[in-house]
């Protein structure tokens, strides 16, 4: 899985079995509790990606202490492998992943805020890393976005610079080797995402300003230098900034976590890059990273915020931009970032969270089973409800050891067999048939008979 957007590059117990509502309606969203994953000291920025070119997802995280960035293989499960560790500069904050020389391997770009340079590390086409290029980037360089900021196709980086030291861009040369910084804006950043947000398809910015209370959007001239900024009030420091469409109307709105007002700011795109005054919705204590994505599988987009204290806030979309109370799940001490992706191959979309004060990443694993192929029991896999002729091909499964029509044709990467009648996750069983008997013969509903969510 390769992390590129559009518009740039990108509490529940245990739960085995949850059952989705129709397709497109949202399922209330509900994560198992975190699994830990050790990484090195003080691990303050996560990115999710497939690192090593084998379809699932890994992380590398930017750990602030050890000056390196851990790297953590996935089992394919999502369970993750002890960590490889490999030097960056000193006391990192952030780590982007991206193909930066054009040779369809992800890289990664780190911002080391000791040393003033930004670090770039090349993949060597199997998930090991070259050892640190560095680029200056004086003045406390934080935080890293890669996007295609001038329109030649490969990746840029746009760098964000604490204590008021601006916003800079390196230029990629084509073959991830990068020009001096440039200043592109004099405000006291901390965040940035880059997206359309103007619908000219070109790049712009979105930033935000810890000191001023404020977002800042810089418009892209289309050459990849950008117009001054204009600013747009959210909440109290606001710490990180995410751009997404989060009403539904194909535009770029900003979601902004505020950490010194304990809320989320949701502003909506007006449609030609400006934007509506903020709305506030509370999250948990001291938010410092937000990320969006769709995490119940109603096509619309949540947000989920990493809260500077012991969790995570996800916050539901209620399907026009506005959202639901916040729900909190335990992560490890001191979260400083939020990442989400599809960790554990199940179509779903999961979390992981870097740990500055426990040393670790917690990865929290989506509850929704997000797509079964076709409903229970349609074993020939017409679209249809089941018929004797699906009931035949079950009792060839089950009791002929001979495979059934389509049995399990795999739409979408969804594992369940369409024999699995009674939803229990497993391969087609006795107890499958009875069911099945029950539903077509008796027209007696099967257990599970009905759970199609997204699936054509």
């Amino acid at each position: 899985m390769r992390i590129v957007m559009r518009f740039g590059l990108i509490a529940c117990s245990v739960v085995l079995f949850h059952l989705p509502t129709a397709a497109g309606d949202a399922q209330d969203i509900c994560f198992e509790a975190a699994q830990n994953y050790a990484a090195g000291d003080g691990p303050w920025s996560v990115s999710a990606a497939d690192l090593d070119g084998d379809d699932d997802v890994d992380l590398a995280v930017a750990n602030y202490l050890s000056d390196n960035v851990s790297v953590l293989k996935n089992n394919g499960d999502g369970s993750f492998a002890d960590p490889v560790n490999y030097d960056a500069g000193s006391s990192p904050r952030s780590v982007f992943a991206a193909d930066l020389d054009g040779d369809d391997d992800i890289d990664l770009a780190v911002t080391n805020s000791g040393s003033d340079r930004v670090s770039v590390l090349k993949n060597k086409g199997d998930g090991t890393f070259a050892a640190a290029v560095n680029y200056a980037a004086e003045g406390f360089p934080w935080f890293v976005f890669g996007a295609d900021l001038d329109g030649d196709e490969d990746v840029d980086l746009v760098v964000t610079h604490d204590w008021g030291n601006g916003v800079k861009v390196l230029k990629n040369n084509g073959n991830g080797i990068f020009a001096a910084p440039v200043d592109c804006a004099d405000i006291a950043s901390i965040s940035v995402f880059a997206a359309d947000l103007d619908w000219d398809e070109d790049i712009d910015l979105a930033v935000a300003n810890w000191f001023n209370l404020s977002v800042s959007v810089l418009m892209n001239n289309g050459d990849g230098t950008f117009a001054d900024p204009v600013n747009y009030d959210s909440g109290v420091q606001p710490s990180s900034v995410f751009a997404a469409d989060l009403d539904g109307d194909t535009d770029v709105d900003l979601a902004v976590a505020n950490s010194g007002s304990d809320n989320v700011s949701v502003l909506k795109n007006n449609g030609d890059g400006t934007f509506a005054s903020p709305v506030h919705y509370s999250a948990g204590n001291g938010p410092i990273s937000v990320f969006a994505a769709d995490l119940d599988g109603d096509t619309d987009v949540d947000v989920a915020v990493a809260n500077g204290s012991v969790d995570v806030s996800v916050l539901q979309n209620n399907g026009d931009g506005t959202f639901a109370d916040a729900v909190n799940y335990a992560t490890g001490n001191w979260p400083r970032s939020v990442f989400a992706a599809d960790l554990d191959e199940d179509t779903d979309v999961d979390l992981a969270v870097a740990n500055a004060g426990s040393l670790n990443v917690s990865v929290l694993k989506n509850c929704l089973i997000a797509c079964y192929c076709g409903r229970p029991g349609d074993v020939d896999s017409t679209g249809g409800e089941p018929t004797p002729l699906d009931v035949t091909y079950l009792v060839q499964k089950v009791y002929e050891s001979r495979d059934a029509l389509y049995d399990y044709h795999g739409l979408y990467n969804c594992p369940y067999e369409n024999g699995d009648v009674n939803g229990d996750g497993g391969a087609a069983t006795p107890l499958d048939v009875t069911y099945l008997v029950q539903k077509v013969y008796k027209s007696q509903d099967a257990l599970c008979a009905d759970r199609c969510v997204g699936c054509p």
